[in-house]
């Protein structure tokens, strides 16, 4: 039996997943949370199998919420059910220890299969965000080629890399380092230019392969 908790701070949602989730007999709903601090404390209380967490919830988010669910629950699963089709979203829930990223509009049929994947050790991503990513992927492949490398950062450049990697803006970046914000945004500029990247993200993923994180 897969015990699991459902988070979402909207009723009529959390009726539905509830009633979806009962149908299939090796699954069991132990706890339903209306926002992050509650899918804590329940997880903290029956130490389910799985979370399945929304993204968007008052007073702590679900990205918050499965962070610190990752970090003091870790044999406690967590799939995130979203209405965003976008990258960057899925990126911050896996960074946050999610083990999967589903879509609301998914049918039954992939939601259970998630949550088997899921309680079986493994990684789930929605099937409709996998072209996305594959895309991606092969752009980054693309772009590592053209790229003339790290050694071609100055130091100041590696260290504002470390910090935009590590997840602070350009105005907190620019009190750690005494300069100003628009000194910062402008290495920022050249960084993303001379490792070849597009955006934050993709300059986090740059910095995690190159063991700069």
């Amino acid at each position: 039996m897969i015990r699991i908790i459902l988070a979402d701070d909207h009723d009529i949602f959390l009726e539905a997943m509830k009633e979806l989730v009962s149908k299939f007999p090796d699954l069991e709903i132990v706890g339903l949370a209306h926002d992050g601090i509650q899918a804590v404390e329940q997880t903290a209380e029956m130490m389910p199998d799985i979370v399945l967490m929304d993204m968007a919830m008052p007073h702590l988010n679900g990205i918050q919420a499965t962070h610190q669910i990752h970090e003091k629950f870790p044999d406690v699963s967590v799939l995130i059910l979203s209405m965003h089709n976008d990258r960057e979203f899925l990126v911050e829930s896996l960074k946050a220890g999610a083990h999967g990223y589903i879509l609301k509009e998914c049918t039954s049929e992939e939601l259970y299969l998630a949550v088997q994947r899921v309680a079986g050790g493994q990684y789930y991503i929605a099937r409709s965000v996998l072209p996305m990513l594959i895309r991606d992927y092969l752009r980054l492949l693309k772009n590592e080629e053209k790229a003339p490398g790290s050694n071609t950062l100055s130091a100041r450049e590696m260290e504002i890399l470390k910090l935009l990697a590590g997840g602070l803006n350009s105005k907190q970046i620019a009190l750690q380092l005494s300069i100003s914000k628009n000194t910062v945004d402008t290495h920022r500029r050249r960084i993303l230019d001379k490792v070849g990247c597009n955006s934050l993200v993709d300059l986090t993923r740059y910095a995690i392969r190159n063991g700069y994180l």
